[in-house]
């Protein structure tokens, strides 16, 4: 009987407020498509400016790192005035942001102070906004509109690379940053404005008074505890490689001899097979062991890299080890979020995911360069695809063996099982 009275609610939610996870789900893919695009924009800048590839995507670096220290500021923003009234200037600046990347003119100092201005206004974009959409208006159906949000950034890097690859073959790479910033961006204020309320205060924040009380860890606990600190280890580790090849996923597949169109589109494969990697791993975690899936998913990642090597690359294993690392690019997110949250437990769950997704940013900011860096030194991205299968094998490894999954009873004890 209970359960029908939850399916019911579940049904008069979505019936009622599928318009705001439509318009979070939208805002949260253009605040990931530049990211998810920038690969497609190294050539046409190597060849307008003779950079290399470290100088091109060393901007999305800076753009990452700036945002690390704001994220809290944007989240402050939230609690005070809604995610509405944070998501519409965020939206309009970031747009200006993205189309003021056309101005480039060769000179690295201002291509990194443009990616530096993108990333001040961008952090008012990052998923706490979105997200929080959901908080405001879903509580019997909130992880299944949850997971339909975060699917944005899935959606974008399945859509972002052949989008990028039409508009700078066909318009010039200045036009492509003028379309994605005004044109993505401009559907997703529309939807914004018109979809998503008016709300000052959020479900979980007339809850407040009740966090003490809530099972899980203390900051000080949390901060001595093995098994998080494992997750915080393995998502630096996953996350860096991750973006690594999200960034240059376009050129490695043109540098093992795929046109630049077919490389878009095997991208854009990538990303689909990244939405079905988030809604898989979310059930699978669910019903086993959430540490042993995890790694299992973080080991099909090094896989599909020795994939990518000579001599076992052909066009078949290409789309297949393309298809693996979306697959399990698509549940990177999804693993942190959950293992954070089976092992903190609710009491502090959002400082101490807080604190992973400082890590996120981090990562995000170091793999892009790290990834052109190892390009420009071989000219190649053997060193990458030779340093990820390793990182895997040892993220996936760190994510098996963090122990009995606790058992929260109150906010001072716990069991495990």
């Amino acid at each position: 009987m209970n359960s029908d009275r939850r399916e019911d609610s579940q049904i008069d939610e979505w019936r009622s407020h599928w318009p705001p996870v439509l318009a979070a789900f939208l805002g949260l893919s253009f605040a990931s498509a530049l990211f998810q695009a920038i690969g497609l924009f190294i050539a046409p800048l190597q060849q307008e400016f003779g950079w290399t590839r470290t100088q091109v995507t060393a901007g999305a670096s800076v753009a990452a790192i700036v945002m690390v220290p704001l994220a809290p500021i944007a989240g402050a923003w939230i609690d005070r005035w809604g995610a509405r009234r944070v998501a519409i200037p965020g939206l309009i600046f970031t747009m200006l942001a993205i189309a003021s990347l056309a101005l480039a003119n060769g000179a690295s100092s201002q291509w990194l102070a443009l990616w530096a201005a993108y990333g001040v206004v961008a952090s008012t974009l990052n998923t706490t906004v979105w997200t929080c959409v959901v908080l405001d208006t879903f509580k019997a159906g909130r992880s299944l509109a949850m997971s339909a949000v975060l699917s944005g950034t899935t959606f974008a890097g399945a859509a972002a690379p052949p989008v990028t690859q039409w508009l700078t073959d066909s318009f010039g790479w200045q036009a492509a940053f003028v379309s994605l910033g005004f044109g993505w961006g401009g559907v997703a204020l529309v939807l914004t404005l018109l979809c998503i309320p008016d709300r000052t205060t959020r479900i979980r924040g007339t809850a407040a008074q009740e966090n003490a009380d809530l099972p899980g860890l203390s900051l000080r606990e949390a901060a001595r505890s093995a098994p998080l600190l494992r997750i915080g280890l393995a998502t630096l580790i996953i996350m860096t490689l991750g973006s690594a090849l999200v960034v240059h996923r376009v050129p490695i597949l043109t540098e093992a001899g795929v046109s630049r169109a077919t490389a878009a589109q095997v991208a854009a494969l990538s990303g689909v097979m990244g939405v079905l990697g988030k809604l898989v791993m979310g059930w699978a975690m669910q019903r086993w062991d959430a540490g042993v899936v995890g790694g299992l998913s973080i080991g099909a990642l090094g896989a599909a890299l020795v994939l990518l090597l000579e001599p076992l690359r052909t066009s078949a294993t290409i789309v297949v080890a393309m298809a693996m690392i979306g697959f399990a690019g698509g549940a990177k997110l999804q693993i942190a979020a959950y293992l954070t949250s089976v092992y903190a437990g609710a009491r502090n769950y959002g400082k101490i995911f807080g604190v992973m997704a400082g890590v996120i940013a981090v990562a995000s900011g170091l793999g892009p360069v790290l990834g052109g860096m190892a390009f420009d030194a071989l000219k190649d991205y053997s060193l990458l695809i030779w340093t990820g299968f390793p990182c895997c094998l040892l993220g996936a490894a760190l994510l098996m063996r963090l122990g009995a999954r606790p058992v929260w009873s109150d906010a001072a004890s716990v069991t495990a099982r």
